[in-house]
């Protein structure tokens, strides 16, 4: 899951009756010091490809979200339950299956570039990607600036 909620009680709401809050909050841990410090070379490279097509494509700023996302841009969302926050627009995490891309994107409008991408899994806004050498590097470059060009609050895992 890639945000997980903490609740005062079992739940949405607490006992305040406001809803619960995200864990997963802009950090000022610097993203280049946490690129370094993935310990597999192969998927420190890979990660450090990533975080330059995405500074690129974003021309905003990095910053690490929670102890391991780093998403670049910042979008206001908000629910028809009137539950919101702030998320940033495009990220990525490097988790222990694969690569994964937090994409502000609806995947499901995406079916001819998902199919020029190459191998990969997906969420519902989320792409998992074992290995670059298994994509091509344009079309993801693509989905990138498509997801950073968004107003729609994509999601991966439960929100």
């Amino acid at each position: 899951m890639a945000v997980s909620y903490e609740f005062r009680r079992t739940g949405p709401r607490g006992d305040n009756g406001r809803m619960a809050e995200l864990k997963t909050k802009p950090t000022d841990v610097d993203p280049r010091t946490f690129l370094e410090s993935i310990p597999d070379p192969a998927r420190r490279q890979d990660c450090a490809e990533v975080f330059e097509m995405m500074s690129e494509v974003a021309g905003q700023p990095p910053v690490m979200w929670g102890g391991s996302i780093i998403g670049f841009g910042s979008m206001q969302y908000r629910y028809a339950s009137g539950h919101g926050g702030t998320w940033f627009r495009v990220g990525f995490a490097s988790r222990k299956q694969a690569l994964t891309l937090y994409l502000m994107l609806d995947l499901d409008k995406q079916g001819k570039r998902l199919g020029a991408l190459g191998k990969h899994k997906r969420g519902k806004g989320c792409l998992y990607i074992k290995r670059l050498a298994d994509v091509d590097r344009e079309v993801l470059r693509e989905l990138i600036a498509a997801s950073f060009a968004q107003d729609r609050y994509g999601s991966c895992g439960s929100h």
